[in-house]
């Protein structure tokens, strides 16, 4: 097999020669250039045609995100794969949308990047294994019901989830300053919205939903 090109931008010039050093005692992998920003990266894939970027979030000019939009949609054969000290979900979901293959965090070993070069320029995907995590966590985690997704008032919800916290009829009333015949009417209201038969269900439906 032909060794992966890659070109290699970072705007802190340690990192980056530290990078091509590196990258170069790699078996299959061949450091084409280097760049320290965004703008170069992409004039670089243009002019070498990679088939890896191996590219910085933060970067001035440019940065790695919007490299990795302009290199996906000018230069669609060249994959990208984000290396960075930024794993926050904001980071990450950014780089995921701009088109790059691959996310390391920049205490990823040798092996690891290499790894992920290879798999990015087969077509596949290798993410930081916290970043990973996260995502599947974020993926399955409830999301915050929303009035219009519910069919839901404001209120139905706020009693909703004082009935999933274990309040009873007269807590609720006495929690929201309102009588309890009023607290049985807003309950009566979203048991038949989400067709709830007893509180068991509606504790069920608030965790299905995010709301406890």
């Amino acid at each position: 097999m032909s060794a992966v090109r890659v070109v290699v931008a970072d705007d802190q010039r340690v990192v980056r020669d530290g990078l091509v050093t590196l990258l170069k005692l790699l078996p299959g992998i061949d450091v084409v250039a280097a760049g320290a920003d965004g703008e170069e990266a992409v004039r670089l894939v243009a002019e070498h045609n990679p088939d890896v970027l191996l590219v910085d979030l933060r970067m001035p000019n440019c940065d790695g995100v919007e490299a990795t939009r302009r290199v996906r949609a000018d230069h669609p054969r060249t994959e990208v794969v984000v290396l960075t000290t930024y794993s926050d979900d904001d980071s990450v979901l950014s780089a995921l949308r701009a088109g790059a293959r691959g996310f390391l965090t920049k205490d990823a070993d040798a092996e690891s990047i290499g790894r992920a070069l290879q798999a990015a320029a087969a077509g596949q995907s290798i993410l930081d294994a916290d970043v990973q995590r996260r995502l599947i966590e974020g993926a399955a985690a409830p999301k915050p019901a929303d009035p219009t997704d519910t069919g839901l008032t404001p209120r139905e919800i706020e009693v909703l989830r004082l009935i999933a916290d274990g309040l009873s009829n007269t807590e609720i009333a006495r929690h929201l300053v309102v009588s309890e015949a009023t607290v049985k009417t807003h309950i009566n209201h979203l048991f038949a919205k989400a067709n709830l038969r007893d509180r068991a269900q509606a504790v069920a439906y608030a965790y299905r939903h995010g709301l406890a």
